[in-house]
């Protein structure tokens, strides 16, 4: 078959995908890493903290924080399987153009929070974008490519979220190198501190007319529709999505208030065994109309211990990692520190992007995850714990445990799609990666209650304990399908 038969489009075709989903992965990352920058000035700002003493800053920031990323996380996670829904319903790139249009539209209105909570709601509004590009995203370059070149692909997606995230600090040193020349012309020192960088989050918006212009939609996908596989998703399964999303909003209130640390347990065990329901619903719902054979019975366990391998990594790094630039905050007056900590750390990550995707093609899936876990146990313990001021050192080992945390990211593209058929791609896959975010939230949180309580406002004691979770991972890993047989293109077993 030829290379621009209906299933394998041209060379012209494919790379206006891959353009297209790498910028939108890009601008991903840079609405990412937009709040970890700006947090700190932005929350003292938004509680009126300014002129409080050091010790209520650093409680009640890191409070609000892990209430902030939490929100985000479980946005994210819930627009995963709502976009991914909607991309395997109605198209791959209908569905990426909006996911853009919600993140971007959402981000540039927080610029205009006035309270803590406003900041709760646009983050988790505009993750629910965020979480839908990522899976549509991957799904429409791996179809449209048909299979060519996965390693470079999924480290391709790897590297693109990461250089957004360091475009951030970048834009961020640029602001505030202007700090005077912006102050002069009258605006106010807020504006100057964070509200300009949120601003700039709207950018992305123009993305989405490139993509419906220019980017042409998966054949697989289409192939599909006119089998009639897409007529078994329907509006009414979105009531599981909705109550997912409540459920996760649940968790968040439990940690958001100060109650029992049992009551706190409890109710996140019972809440997140809704959440997991309600996302798998709209899937489970598909199924049952569909006849997929052997291959439909193995979509839901094969989602669950996707979201496991998902959940490990993603708890590492926002549990931890995504920690380092409040932490520099606290160590230095620099105002440029924490955006030099992003850049380090998000450098680090788009070397370590392409290294995930790469060591999974060459050692095998299964054994590059187990070896990213050790790895990125390593890294993140050495640079909590061996650094007591901001320096050139702080500096490089935020850039190797950066990378090596971020490496995952480079793996999970290339792993999770082989795992489903396309029918069912983009919602399952964005429930892998996504529901792991569920996870992640909750280790924010446990971070933020142990830097309040246990660890004494800590950061590098308290984030070094939450790394532990990657000794998970090669346990779970063991539970995984072997997806490329040795000798296959893209890969050995794992």
């Amino acid at each position: 078959m030829s290379s621009d038969s209906p299933r394998h489009p041209g060379a012209t075709a494919r790379m206006a995908a891959l353009v297209a989903a790498f910028l939108g992965w890009m601008f991903d990352g840079f609405e990412i890493g937009l709040f970890p920058v700006i947090s700190r000035p932005a929350l003292i700002d938004l509680l009126h903290l300014g002129s409080a003493e050091k010790a209520i800053i650093d409680s009640e920031v890191g409070r609000w924080n892990g209430v902030i990323i939490a929100a985000f996380l479980a946005g994210a996670a819930t627009g995963g399987v709502l976009f991914g829904w909607l991309g395997d319903r109605l198209g791959r790139v209908r569905a990426m153009a909006l996911s853009i249009l919600t993140y971007a539209g959402f981000s540039g209105l927080g610029a205009f929070c006035a309270e803590p909570w406003h900041m709760v709601v646009v983050r988790f509004v505009a993750a629910l974008g965020m979480g839908g590009e990522w899976s549509l995203g991957v799904a429409l370059v791996r179809e449209v490519w048909g299979g060519r070149s996965p390693a470079m692909l999924a480290g391709l997606i790897g590297a693109a979220a990461n250089a957004g995230f360091a475009l951030v600090g970048f834009i961020s040193l640029g602001i505030n190198q202007l700090h005077g020349a912006l102050a002069s012309l009258g605006l106010p020192d807020d504006w100057v501190k964070w509200r300009l960088l949120m601003l700039v989050g709207i950018a992305p918006a123009f993305l989405t007319f490139v993509i419906r212009l220019f980017v042409p939609e998966s054949e697989d996908w289409e192939a599909e529709k006119a089998k009639g596989s897409t007529d078994g998703w329907r509006t009414e399964d979105l009531f599981g999505v909705l109550l997912g999303a409540a459920a996760s909003l649940g968790i968040l209130a439990l940690w958001a208030n100060d109650l029992a640390y049992a009551v706190r347990l409890g109710g996140t065990a019972v809440l997140l065994a809704v959440v997991l329901a309600g996302y798998l619903y709209p899937v489970h719902r598909y199924l049952g109309r569909m006849e997929m054979g052997a291959s439909g019975q193995q979509v839901l366990p094969r989602m669950v211990l996707g979201a496991a391998l998902s959940g490990v990594a993603l708890l590492g790094t926002w549990a931890s990692m995504q920690w380092a630039p409040t932490w520099v905050g606290k160590l230095s007056p620099n105002p440029d520190a924490r955006a030099w900590t992003q850049i380090a750390s998000a450098t680090g990550a788009v070397f370590g992007g392409l290294f995930g995707a790469y060591l999974g093609a060459l050692a095998g899936r299964r054994v590059a995850y187990a070896a990213l876990c050790l790895l990125s146990l390593g890294s993140t313990q050495y640079f909590y714990r061996s650094n007591e001021a901001y320096d050139l050192h702080f500096l490089a080992s935020a850039f190797l445990a950066g990378g090596l945390t971020a490496s995952f990211y480079g793996w999970l593209p290339l792993y999770l799609p082989e795992l489903f058929p396309t029918r069912v791609r983009a919602t399952a896959q964005g429930f892998c990666f996504n529901f792991g975010r569920i996870i992640a939230a909750i280790g924010a949180l446990q971070t933020g209650a142990l830097m309040k309580g246990v660890f004494q406002e800590d950061y590098a004691r308290a984030c070094s304990f939450m790394s532990f979770v990657y000794l998970a991972g090669p346990l779970l890993i063991l539970l995984a399908p072997v997806t490329v047989r040795r000798g296959a293109p893209g890969g050995q077993a794992g």
